[in-house]
């Protein structure tokens, strides 16, 4: 599958854009639905949460298997299988009729994420030219920046029209649609000098942990906007909350190009610190916001800072390893973001429902959340500056220069 050319925008690379945007089009329009079906169906802020994280239960459940899995067999054909898995989820999320059946969907859900995530991840770094690793993934995850900008109100507008189950099923097709679509990536055939085992070393790599852990941090507050941006808008009587995500990504498909190649010329850390600190901002913007346009200021701040900072992180992920590791760094990635999510949801739930019930004011109870979300984030932005050092001096190594 790899194409040893200096330019970013190769045969498979096109392909699997196209693949990432599609597959991403029905991922964010199931994430803002899901948690306003749950609190349709009756659910608190506290079971809003839970179902809303659960996925991540059977996402981290297939990590295990899944790095050695994507070390030795065809990264195509196993992204193939776990966009299949997803497409039954969402088919499931269309007969769901309660809360029993929506977290069965969730868990299904979550062993597709558990592989689409990192399989993508490793695939399209392994296309990219060396030198342009940051660079490529900025201008990648520009297909997921349209999918949220238009996602998330599509979503939102066809559950007001035909209703959250029908809408589930056009997720589905969507769904089938990028399943056909993985069909036409090829990638290379794993060296096999012996038979599949499943060991420590496939499943974590150790030279990612630090950044990880700065991610797992930072995906603990992001998961609390994703979570309860939809609900907090509808509470705060704003009815075109969907121009929030639309705010966000017109931000992100603006700074991702540029970040990039910021990235590739100065460094790394030269984006992550100050959009860890912008984060913080955005945060403490939510938290006060009560009109449309402070929502949409809202969604552009948090664009420029969780938007930069967490795909440098991710692309350091990638650097700090030989090729030969990514996938197995890939799913150490996924691991700090799938125990943010389990995490993140369920704990902003508790402190929404537990200042609730002590005020009486549901409202309040969102705008404290976000408050008290800062916190992962500045121990983020701690981890990250004793480590900064130790990471950048291994990425130059690997690279020779």
């Amino acid at each position: 599958m790899v194409e040893n050319r200096d330019r970013i925008w190769t045969r498979d690379f096109v392909t699997i854009f196209i693949v990432s945007f599609v597959m991403n089009m029905g991922q964010f329009m199931m994430n803002t639905l899901i948690p306003k079906y749950t609190y349709q169906l009756g659910g608190d802020a506290t079971v809003v949460g839970m179902v809303t994280g659960i996925f991540a239960v059977t996402a981290l459940g297939i990590r295990p298997v899944a790095g050695p899995a994507m070390d030795y067999f065809r990264k195509d054909r196993l992204l193939t299988l776990s966009i299949g898995v997803i497409t039954l989820s969402f088919a499931c999320y269309g007969f769901a009729r309660g809360i029993p059946m929506l977290v069965a969907a969730r868990l299904l859900h979550g062993f597709g994420i558990g592989l689409s995530a990192p399989l993508s991840l490793a695939l399209v770094t392994n296309i990219l030219p060396a030198g342009k690793i940051a660079s490529g993934l900025g201008v990648f995850s520009l297909g997921s920046a349209v999918a949220t900008a238009v996602g998330p109100s599509i979503g939102l507008k066809l559950a007001d029209v035909i209703g959250y189950n029908n809408t589930f099923f056009i997720c589905t097709a969507l769904m089938a649609a990028c399943f056909g679509l993985s069909l036409r990536i090829r990638a290379d055939i794993p060296e096999r000098a012996e038979r599949f085992k499943i060991s420590l070393n496939q499943i974590v790599a150790p030279e990612v942990i630090l950044p990880t852990l700065v991610i797992f941090f930072q995906i603990i507050s992001f998961s609390s906007i994703n979570s309860f941006i939809a609900i907090y808008g509808g509470l705060a009587g704003v009815a075109d909350i969907g121009l929030y995500f639309t705010a966000n990504a017109v931000c992100l498909i603006v700074i991702r190009p540029f970040s990039g190649r910021i990235a590739d010329r100065f460094g790394l850390d030269k984006l992550i610190i100050p959009g860890l600190f912008i984060f913080i901002g955005a945060l403490v913007l939510t938290s006060f916001s009560n009109t449309l346009p402070t929502f949409i200021l809202a969604g552009a701040v948090t664009a420029m800072g969780f938007g930069i900072s967490e795909p440098m992180l991710q692309t350091m992920n990638m650097q700090l390893v030989p090729k030969e590791r990514r996938g197995a760094a890939g799913n150490t990635n996924y691991l700090g973001v799938d125990v943010g999510m389990l995490i993140g949801p369920t704990l902003a739930g508790f402190i929404v429902t537990g200042f609730q019930k002590s005020t009486g004011n549901e409202l309040l109870g969102y705008s404290v959340m976000f408050r008290v979300m800062v916190v992962p984030v500045i121990v983020s932005i701690i981890l990250f500056m004793l480590s900064r050092k130790k990471l950048l001096a291994r990425i130059k190594a690997l690279s020779g220069s």
